[in-house]
Parts: structure tokens; C-alpha cells; sequence
């Protein structure tokens, strides 16, 4: 299961680290975690080792060794494919999807939207707090807690029409760089 799942893997890993050998570090610790874990809980492998490998991935972006490390040359990857395949593109839907509905099942709206601008768009606080009509320590203080909640196991049900709709507005920001649809959704999430 693991061996053909490895390449997926680490395409995630690169995704978010755009670093081979951090990504590669990422599989290796994805595969230890497999190793060690209760298979017969597990109702999906595939989505245990994705979600896995992007968890770790994002905690090793937000490392305090990452944070302070600055680079003299733009990031120019070691060994990438410029052309997307249908089978990539279907690997970072894929992955966009479950980690959406993972903020879905474990964040409230404001954790939700204060997380996805911080983290996967890397928002200054004063601008969350301008959009979402917060103050900068409420926004810290929602993303500490939005930690915390996705490492919990908690889960409530979610909405397809509410995932779908954030997966959609999401990858569109994401590959148009205009975020303002974005913005705009999740500060009326907040609001309700």
C-alpha cells in the first residue's frame, strides 16, 4: 500500500515545502508513522497517509528553523515538471479536498478563515484582522487555537455543498492569485 502510494506522497510533501529533500524527509516520516499505526482503525489508507504526510509537511513550513531561514535566489526546485498531467492535477484536487474538509470538520468559521489566510496564504495579522473585522491578538489567538483543534480527533458533520463551495473558491484563489472571492466568503462565514 505504501510503495504505491510513496510517489503521491511525496508530490505533497513538495507541494508545500517546494524542497526535495524536506519533502523526502516527509515520506520517510509518513512511512514510519504507517508502520506504526493501528491499521484495523483506519478506514482509508490513502487518506490516513495524505493527510499524514501534509500534517507533517505543514509543521515542518512552520518551524521555527524554516521561519528564520532566508534565501539569497528565488526558490528554484531541484527536479520539477512544469507540465501538469491530469493525474497531478487529480493529486492536488485530491489533496485540497481533504484537507478542506478536515478545516471544515474541526474549525469554526473564524478559526477556519483566519487559518487558511495565515497559513496557506501567508496573511499578515493586520490584514486578517482589516478583513475579518478582528483584532490582531483574537486572530493570533484563532490561529492557536485552530492548531490545536486539527490535532485533535473532534469532528462534526459537514456540509457537500459548504465543502464543495470552499474547495472551489480555494483552488481558484490559489492558482489566480486573486484572493478577494476568498476574502470575501470566509468574512461572511465569520459574520453569520
Amino acid at each position: 500500500m505504501f510503495v504505491s502510494a510513496a510517489p503521491r506522497l511525496f508530490a505533497i510533501g513538495l507541494r508545500v515545502l517546494h524542497d526535495v529533500g524536506e519533502a523526502e524527509d516527509v515520506v520517510q516520516e509518513t512511512w514510519l508513522r504507517w508502520a506504526h499505526a493501528d491499521r484495523s482503525v483506519i478506514i482509508s489508507p490513502p487518506a490516513f497517509l495524505a493527510l499524514t504526510t501534509t500534517r507533517l509537511a505543514i509543521n515542518v513550513a512552520q518551524s521555527a528553523r524554516r521561519r528564520r531561514e532566508t534565501f539569497a535566489d528565488p526558490w528554484l526546485p531541484e527536479t520539477t515538471d512544469r507540465s501538469v498531467t491530469p493525474e497531478t492535477a487529480a493529486e492536488r484536487h485530491e489533496a485540497v479536498d481533504t484537507a478542506i474538509r478536515l478545516l471544515l470538520e474541526r474549525l469554526t468559521p473564524a478559526e477556519r478563515a483566519v487559518y487558511l489566510l495565515r497559513i496557506a496564504f501567508d496573511y499578515p495579522y493586520r490584514r486578517i484582522s482589516e478583513i475579518l473585522h478582528l483584532t490582531e491578538s483574537h486572530a493570533r489567538q484563532l490561529v492557536r487555537r485552530a492548531r490545536d483543534r486539527l490535532a485533535a480527533e473532534r469532528r462534526h458533520a459537514v456540509s457537500t455543498t459548504a465543502h464543495r463551495r470552499l474547495v472551489r473558491t480555494f483552488l481558484a484563489a490559489a492558482q489566480a492569485g486573486d484572493l478577494t472571492e476568498l476574502e470575501e466568503m470566509l468574512a461572511a462565514d465569520v459574520a453569520r
